[in-house]
């Protein structure tokens, strides 16, 4: 039992980094087109992420890989009920890594409008699908003791749906344009600043909406009212959200960004704590919900994979920490020559 329980936050905590980090360069991405004024301004966007952005995807295989050597019931369930809207994702960046590398290898205009389109759509897409993904999996998915999903891709599509997937986009907007903001300079710094100002008023509205409706949709507040000490969660979110603003108003781009990642994780482990022990809840019936307990590998698998994120995670975050370090200042003239 202890094992599950473990292995069900670490399974949470793998997605909430993958968020924190994929998620100002899926912001980016989705204001290319309407920051970037200019050839040189989109340069300095795409530069901005071009050493760290295929290192945070890291997070995302490894979060799926734990999904399937953790849970693998729950692996195989999710992927076929949620498969439309999981290659869409996949499909998506794919189109994203090709046109970053793609995009530059052509001084043409014609050639970088078509790379720019994929950039966005490869951003954008993502953004509002992992939204729309978790909060389905927070109401429930209907599926049936068999595992097999009763519904289509559009069923998916539900208000709750689009809501979550409002919230995400909002957040990893606000949080690619702090980010720019760290790294550029001149017009364009001006331009991300005052788009993270006006984003964060509807990143405000969508997560005071996406609370609420939390508490008639789901089940999510179930555990908070059985514990009350964990609504310290929703509070420190609370915190972090508004904090983000404080920061701006100060000019403080890295304090508003690190509270902007805070904010994200923290909005990850709102649901993530909410479900437990619950991984993929059913809307037909609660007997056919699949647990961290019904769903899990052996507790011999569950030990040494254990062993394993011990050892290599820290290994991994090391390495980031120093990647982000490397490429910590801000993107120069010298940098749009590579």
């Amino acid at each position: 039992m202890e094992l599950q329980t473990i292995w069900f936050f670490l399974w949470g905590l793998l997605w909430a980094i993958f968020f924190m980090t994929d998620g100002f360069d899926f912001g980016i991405g989705t204001l290319y087109p309407f920051i970037g004024k200019n050839n040189e301004e989109k340069k300095v966007m795409l530069n901005s992420v071009g050493p760290l952005w295929d290192g945070n995807e890291v997070w995302l295989i490894t979060a799926g890989g734990v999904t399937f050597a953790a849970f693998p019931t729950v692996y195989a369930v999710m992927f076929s009920s949620l498969y439309s809207a999981l290659m869409l994702i996949l499909f998506a960046l794919i189109l994203r890594g090709a046109a970053f590398e793609f995009r530059n290898k052509e001084d043409n205009p014609g050639w970088h409008k078509i790379w720019d389109t994929c950039i966005f759509i490869g951003s954008a897409t993502p953004a509002v699908l992992f939204g729309v993904a978790f909060a389905n999996i927070f109401q429930g998915i209907p599926i049936d003791g068999d595992g097999i999903y009763h519904g289509t891709l559009l069923t998916l599509l539900n208000p709750y749906g689009l809501l979550g997937g409002a919230l995400f986009l909002c957040l990893f907007l606000v949080h690619g344009a702090l980010w720019l903001a760290i790294k550029s300079e001149g017009e364009l710094h001006e331009r991300a600043v005052a788009t993270a100002n006006k984003v964060w008023v509807f990143l405000l509205i969508a997560a005071v909406l996406f609370l609420l409706f939390s508490k008639v949709k789901t089940r999510l507040y179930d555990n908070y009212f059985e514990s009350p000490g964990l609504f310290l969660v929703i509070a420190l979110n609370v915190i972090a959200l508004v904090g983000i603003k404080v920061f701006l108003a100060k000019k403080a781009w890295f304090k508003a960004w690190f509270a902007s990642a805070l904010t994200i994780v923290l909005c990850t482990f709102f649901g993530v704590i909410g479900l437990f022990p619950n991984l993929f809840p059913s809307s037909i019936s609660a007997d056919h919900s699949l647990t961290a307990y019904n769903s899990s590998s052996s507790p011999l698998t569950l030990k040494i994979m254990l062993i394993v994120v011990i050892i290599f995670i820290p290994i991994v975050i090391a390495y980031q920490v120093w990647t982000y370090n490397l490429f910590k200042g801000k993107v120069t003239e010298e940098d749009l020559s590579y």
